[in-house]
């Protein structure tokens, strides 16, 4: 039998003093119902703009559905939690300095993945001590879910043009978590969107993968050709990627109500071995184990040493000439794998033709 609303009420005020204490900085609670995000998924899917993301595909409507994921689920606990690095050297400067790499600044602590569903997992096993056993399941990107509309529909933001989640006390230098359940938590009100005639965003996009507002074509993104695609970046796109690395935050960057943005608190997202500013040739120059031993623990690894070298290699073709690189990509190109060899070449043929 459920609990009466008064004492879910109580148990919802508690999940929310709970969660601040675990380092999220705002907690909601939604229904599992999306009727108009899935038919916008399954129009998106349709017109193939996940690109090479066949995952999404095979998901299809399991994304929009999170009862599917877990039978009787009613509700879904969102939360948020600020990733933002504090003393880390400014976006616009790396972006400015050919010779640095960026990396997204999501990515430039520990594995987020690990921390939230960590502190997620830990706040429902409180929860099960304060009232007993009950239905749930964690999920951190782990799960095929609609987390920004489902963060949406439970008050911590909107979706903005650029298809991030937005909050007016917060900007988007957030991570997002779940909790799928069957405790039927009385549901926030879902956030009012605030971007208005803005479209800073879709102006900003290197690649100009914001085909609409509200649209985004993946097979644009530099976070999906860094990060997601696993063959060779598209020659035509490889310009524009710029010295960006891992990940694209541009979009984010010129957002104005990323002024409201604070950072991190949590100890696991301040910068790890430089990578807020690092130096190209030195990452060229990195062999697969100083990848595997630096990398480890962070949510870069997940990309692997080719797409990493892949990557690097487009970047240093970005840049002006330098010896020190040329140096770096012939060295590297004797034992890169067929991907990585093509990336070079076409790298120091860009070096070679500026010189």
């Amino acid at each position: 039998m459920n609990p009466p609303m008064l004492e879910l009420e109580a148990l919802k005020a508690w999940l929310a003093e709970r969660a601040r204490g675990m380092g999220f900085t705002r907690l909601g609670v939604t229904g599992v119902e999306l009727p108009e995000d899935e038919q916008r998924l399954l129009r998106w899917l349709e017109s193939g703009l996940h690109g090479r993301m066949h995952y999404m595909q095979r998901h299809g409507t399991l994304r929009s559905r999170p009862a599917e994921l877990l039978p009787g689920a009613v509700r879904v606990i969102s939360v948020r939690m600020d990733y933002w690095p504090p003393g880390a050297r400014t976006a616009e400067a790396v972006l400015a300095d050919p010779a640095a790499g960026y990396l997204s600044r999501y990515a430039l602590g520990r594995d987020y993945h690990k921390v939230l569903r960590g502190a997620l997992a830990r706040l429902a096993r409180e929860l099960a001590e304060r009232i007993g056993t009950f239905g749930y399941r964690v999920c951190v990107d782990s799960a095929p879910v609609l987390e920004k509309a489902l963060a949406r529909n439970a008050g911590l933001g909107w979706i903005g043009k650029h298809t991030n989640l937005i909050a007016r006390e917060a900007g988007s230098w957030f991570f997002l978590g779940e909790i799928l359940t069957d405790l039927p938590l009385p549901p926030d009100r879902r956030a009012g969107a605030h971007c208005g005639s803005c479209s800073a965003c879709i102006s900003a996009c290197p690649t100009e993968a914001i085909i609409a507002p509200y649209r985004l074509d993946a097979r644009r993104c530099i976070s999906y050709l860094t990060i997601e695609l696993d063959g060779p970046i598209p020659i035509e796109l490889r310009p524009a990627i710029g010295n960006r690395i891992y990940g694209c935050d541009d979009c984010q960057l010129v957002c104005p109500w990323n002024k409201f943005a604070r950072a991190a608190t949590h100890p696991d997202f301040k910068v790890r071995h430089g990578l807020d500013a690092p130096r190209l040739t030195s990452l060229m120059a990195w062999s697969e184990s100083e990848f595997d031993a630096r990398m480890r623990g962070s949510a870069i690894y997940r990309i692997g040493y080719e797409r990493w070298s892949r990557n690097i290699a487009v970047a240093l073709g970005n840049a002006p000439p330098d010896p020190a690189a040329t140096e770096v990509l012939q060295r590297r190109r004797t034992h890169a794998s067929p991907l990585v060899r093509e990336h070079i070449d076409w790298a120091l043929e860009r070096l070679a033709a500026s010189s």
